[in-house]
């Protein structure tokens, strides 16, 4: 398989997890190249689900190895607790994971920062984090004050905690919230290293010395393109870059050696969180598409938000993270509606037409979606194994939205389980 950079192309939750596990099979190394452990991918294989947040999902593959490459801002716990799980569902990680030792640490003091932040806000303020303390762990990378995986194997590393529990404190009191105990911290960062340290190795050198070895990789984000801190609806957005520009910066993989961009999208639109969503559902269709999705988050369990597929963002996506093939999930939800709605532009209040995304949000805050309409087929799709087994009116549907966002197919998924995938050529 060439090296393939794989990309949500909306606010996240298009069924990654899923895609990745089906392109697992081609790949030698899969590397998670951003985010943290605010994302989940769901894996549901032999009649088994998984759900992983900071371990690729290649994982489960058991001749596959994977790293959480420097991009990633690891919590420690939350992966030592996925690396127990996965041990307890026969899938043995030492010797197949590797941790860059430049991924910087979600501390915990990073959670209570994130937190007393979020809870300090005004209501129309208020970003809809998950208080998993991605945003601050990144700022203080950015404001170069982090600790990285690295750090775990200085002798000095305990210190460290400490003088970073004592700065978290200050402003915390200042914010009036609850303040850390720097000894308990300190133990539980002891258990940890003692835990993680046979993973930590310098990945960058590991990924392009299996790149120079002719070997095959896969480079997976998390969330979407909508919620990249550049390019997405800012100010509710990720703190890193899910976009396929993130895969090199958060690899250390060169742009020359990206052969091909797979974009995941599903077959309408949800969005976790606060932030705009301009073609949202809030009835009673929203609500069907949300059941029959099971539109929950697998990090929070939050309800996600439910709309119709939007073409805006889908060309956007395409045009951001130049995508070669669209792998389109849960077409199978769509099933039971008699007239499905696609987005095709945005209108403002004054008569001007949107086709590619603004970035400005009180623009968008003007704007309608003008709506196309096609039938529904109102017939089960997750019983078909070809393309060409597909309704007409399903198939219809779905090369009407790849001729609205450019690109082409190569994965259609009808159903949640590894064997609902339909391959074109991908």
């Amino acid at each position: 398989m060439p090296n393939t950079v794989l990309v949500g192309a909306q606010w996240g939750d298009e069924g990654k997890g899923k895609v990745i596990d089906v392109l697992t099979s081609q790949a030698d190394l899969i590397v998670r190249y951003q985010g943290g452990s605010n994302a989940g991918h769901t894996v549901i294989a032999d009649g088994r689900k998984y759900v992983l947040h900071l371990i690729p999902s290649g994982i489960l593959h058991t001749d596959k190895q994977c790293v959480i490459g420097n991009g990633v801002v690891l919590d420690p716990f939350d992966l030592i607790r996925e690396i127990e799980g996965l041990r307890e569902q026969g899938f043995d990680p030492l010797g197949r994971l590797y941790i860059s030792d430049r991924a910087h640490m979600v501390m915990n003091w990073h959670r209570a920062l994130d937190a007393a932040d979020e809870a300090r806000r005004s209501q129309e303020r208020k970003i809809g984090t998950t208080g998993r303390g991605i945003g601050p762990a990144y700022g203080a990378k950015i404001g170069r004050s982090g600790l990285r995986a690295g750090d775990m194997l200085s002798p000095s590393f305990l210190e460290m905690v400490e003088a970073g529990v004592a700065e978290a404190n200050t402003v915390l009191a200042g914010w009036g919230a609850p303040l850390l105990d720097g000894r308990e911290t300190r133990v539980r960062y002891e258990e940890a290293v003692r835990t993680l340290t046979p993973y930590i190795a310098d990945t960058v050198t590991l990924v392009n010395e299996a790149d120079r070895a002719g070997k095959s990789i896969l480079l997976e984000g998390a969330q979407g393109t909508m919620l990249d801190i550049d390019f997405g609806t800012y100010p509710f957005v990720t703190s890193s870059s899910p976009t396929a520009g993130g895969a090199c910066t958060g690899s250390g993989i060169s742009p020359r050696r990206i052969d091909r961009v797979v974009g995941v999208i599903k077959c309408y639109t949800t969005r976790v969180g606060a932030g705009p969503f301009p073609t949202e559902l809030t009835g009673e269709t929203g609500e069907r598409l949300r059941q029959k999705g099971g539109e929950f988050g697998a990090t929070t369990g939050r309800l996600r938000r439910c709309g119709w597929f939007d073409a805006v963002v889908g060309r956007y996506a395409a045009m951001v993270n130049g995508v070669d093939f669209w792998a389109m999930t849960k077409l199978d939800v769509l099933d039971e509606e008699p007239v499905i709605r696609i987005c095709t532009a945005y209108e403002r209040d004054d008569g001007v037409r949107y086709e590619i995304f603004p970035s400005d949000l009180s623009v968008l805050e003007r704007c309608t979606p003008v709506y196309e309409e096609m039938p529904g087929w109102l017939t089960p799709t997750s019983c078909c194994t070809r393309y060409e087994d597909l309704p007409l009116k399903a198939r219809a549907y779905v090369e009407r939205l790849i001729a609205l966002i450019g690109g082409r197919l190569g994965i259609l998924s009808v159903g949640p389980a590894r064997e609902a995938t339909l391959r074109l050529g991908l």
